[in-house]
This record gives C-alpha cells, structure tokens and sequence, in this order.
C-alpha cells in the first residue's frame, strides 16, 4: 500500500506514488520509503512508531518550531542538545551521561543541509539502545561519512519541499523494510479525504508567488493577509500561545489538539495527495540533481567568503549560514535587491518555549550565537547576494576566541554580539 491516487487503499501496481518511491529508494542505496504527504506528516509517523509515550527525544534547539510541535504532538518530551556553533550540529561529546540515560530516541535537523555527526550519533545510540530518526528536510543531496544524509537512522524524512520546490509531500524512509505494513497503516488513519479547493489552491499558487516576486508585492501581500486574519507569523517563531498549548497537551498523542501550531505555513500537511501534486511532485524529482548542481556550485562561492566558518567539503546546500555581526542590517540590505532570508530560527526553541514544554540544553551559549548570527543565504542567489554583502559593507561576527565550548544556560559568559 502506498499513499497517492488509491486515497486510503492500497495503489495501483506502478502508480505514480509507487515510481516516486522507486525514485528516492534509487537515491537511498535501496532504502525503503513511503510517500507522505509532508516531511513533518511522516515525522509524526516516525515519533510515534519509535518512541513510547511520554518518552524523551534529544533535539536541536535551532530548528524550525513546527518540528517542536510535532514532537509534542507525538506525546514526547523534547529535549533540547547542545551544538557546535559554526553548524548547529549536535555537539554528541557535550550532552551529558545523566541526559543519556533518560533519552528514548535522538532526532538529527541538517539545518540547511549541513550534516549532523551521523556515524558517531548511531554508534552512541546503538550504545544505549535507542533509535535514531533523521530529519533530512534540508538536505536531500548531502553526504556524512561516505553515505547519504537519512541513511544512517532507523528512519528519516525527507521533503519536497525544500531542494525539490514541489511545494507538498515527501518520504518517510525505513531501515527495516519489514515495518512498511505498520507504517502504511499509520498513515491512512491520520490521513484527511481529498479536497478539490485545496487542490485548486496548489495549482495555482505557484502562479500567483511568481506575480507577487515579479510585481514586488510581497510588502502589500503580507498586508492583506494580516487584515484576513491569516498571517500566523509576525516574527520568525510563531506565537507560542501557553496556555493554549498546555491543554493541548492533555489531548496528545495526536494531531487533532496540536493542528494550529503543526499546520502553520502548510495548511495542508496531511490531505491525502490528489494527481497533481503527485505530477508536480515526480516533475520536480526528475529535475534534482540539476538543482543540486547548481546549489553546489553557489555553496562553494559562499563558503569562499569572508563571512563563512570553517567547512569540511562542499555539499549541494539547502542554504548556507554565513555570520555577520548585524545580522538584521544584512537582512534589509538583501531585501532592497529584492532576495529574501527565511528559515531563520531565532531564538532556540528552550529560549522560546521555556522549561514548561521543554528541558533547556545543559550548554545554550552556542545555539544562542548561531540563532543571532547565521545568516541563510541561497546558494542559487549566491553571487547577488555576495555582492549586496560586500556593498553594504556586512562584517563577519565574531565568536569569542579560542571558544569552541560554551558555558551554560544561567551563569556562565553569553554569546558574541560580534
């Protein structure tokens, strides 16, 4: 059975699910995936297959808040890791003894593509006997230790939304294929029927993002959905609504209580996938490995510069985090050349959300200077961007020096203001 044009049934020998998975089973070594409709619909799936209710999932503070509020909506407890400053990876050696002991799984990011230590993460979760789940979102095309990036955990997600620009769906990616029944399963019962003013809305959406970056209206489009009601971001994370969100809790697992955090900027995250969706989605597949070519080359123009941290080879990118000391000056300098900076995730998620729904990292300084600091630029505009950079005379922040360890959340030295 695969999700796709059967709806909730099992699809037609060589239906265009099945040749997607055909696709990215190609890409993974064999890997076994199952389409979903979204990366953070099989995320869900892959919580709540892994992880026993109430358990503890090590996370990166630096991530996007919907994969935060999956993990709550999973009836899990998130628990935030320190990082490495320079890509937000997990910093494995700083998470402590005690907080490995109480872990029920571990969930990598990539953030923008960078790999997190994978090798190292599975052998220290092999250690303690608990899975380790890749969120590959950003970095379909991105290598660690010789093999691709979701194919070192016990299961992965992968979007098409990101590299691919399909706008919907993705892959739950399984190490043990005998699981596919059970995930299948799975995924039926959250997935919601069809609907055709949600489908006419994906077809035609491009079209109207293309109107608005041509006419420059993105100022006036924000506008209009602030009047309607619709705009569910005033800053980069969205509002966390406490109180809201603790009764929530009480009704997790499930997405039914959690759905107006989970949907947020995806309204349709788990609508059974109609046919075009599904073209549009094998479309842009075909065309990947263009796209990372491309985004290769803008990667290793980027790492050039005088912004970027140390790297080790160049990867084709989602984005690349430079550093600059005003961050927001740099932002608006873009924005004049009509580039715009998203996927920004600032401030960490135990900075934003609190200890009441998650436990701080024992070490906050590095993910506190990366959230303020990194600037996601795409490599596809790398060369236009670069030079709105030079120009408007952007300095490189500055981490303390000779700082590759950073004190803890309360007492110890705060993060460079560069």
């Amino acid at each position: 059975m695969a999700i796709g044009e059967a709806g909730r049934g099992a699809a037609r020998p060589g239906s265009q699910p099945e040749r997607l998975e055909e696709t990215m089973r190609g890409r993974l070594g064999g890997r076994e995936c199952v389409y979903v409709p979204s990366c953070r619909f099989g995320l869900f799936v892959a919580l709540r297959h892994w992880c026993p209710p109430g358990g503890r999932v090590l996370m990166s503070p630096v991530n996007d808040d919907v994969v935060f509020f999956v993990v709550l909506a999973a009836g899990l407890r998130p628990v935030q890791a320190p990082l490495n400053p320079f890509d937000a990876s997990l910093d494995i050696d700083a998470v402590p003894d005690e907080t490995w002991d109480t872990l029920s799984a571990v969930l990598t990011t990539n953030l923008y593509g960078n790999p997190d230590r994978a090798p190292r993460l599975r052998a220290r979760c092999d250690r303690s006997g608990i899975p380790l789940l890749e969120d590959a979102a950003h970095a379909i095309g991105s290598e660690v230790g010789g093999r691709p990036v979701g194919t070192w955990g016990d299961a992965s997600v992968f979007s098409l939304s990101k590299h691919a620009g399909a706008q919907a769906g993705g892959f739950l990616a399984l190490a043990d294929p005998a699981l596919r029944p059970a995930v299948e399963r799975t995924c039926a019962d959250l997935l919601l029927p069809r609907r055709a003013g949600a489908e006419l809305a994906y077809a035609v959406r491009p079209y109207a993002e293309a109107a608005v970056r041509t006419l420059r209206l993105r100022r006036a489009a924000r506008a209009a959905l602030r009047a309607l009601g619709r705009a569910e971001r005033e800053d980069i994370r969205m509002p966390l609504r406490p109180g809201e969100l603790a009764r929530a809790a009480g009704c997790a697992p499930g997405f039914d209580a959690h759905d107006p955090w989970v949907r947020v900027d995806m309204h349709d995250y788990r609508l059974t996938p109609g046919r075009l969706r599904l073209r549009r989605a094998g479309r842009r597949l075909e065309r990947l490995d263009d796209v990372l070519e491309a985004c290769r080359a803008g990667t290793e123009l980027l790492l050039s510069t005088e912004w970027a941290k140390p790297a080790g080879s160049v990867q084709p990118l989602f984005r690349v985090p430079l550093f600059v000391a005003d961050r927001d000056a740099a932002i608006a300098a873009l924005a004049r050349r009509g580039i715009t900076v998203g996927y920004l995730y600032d401030p960490p998620l135990d900075d934003y959300a609190g200890p009441d729904f998650t436990d701080p990292s024992s070490s906050a300084g590095a993910a506190r200077w990366f959230a303020r600091h990194a600037l996601p630029v795409d490599p596809l505009r790398a060369r236009d961007s670069v030079e709105v950079l030079e120009r408007s005379g952007a300095r490189p922040a500055r981490a303390p020096a000779g700082r590759t360890r950073w004190g803890p959340a309360t007492g110890g030295p705060g993060p460079s203001r560069g």
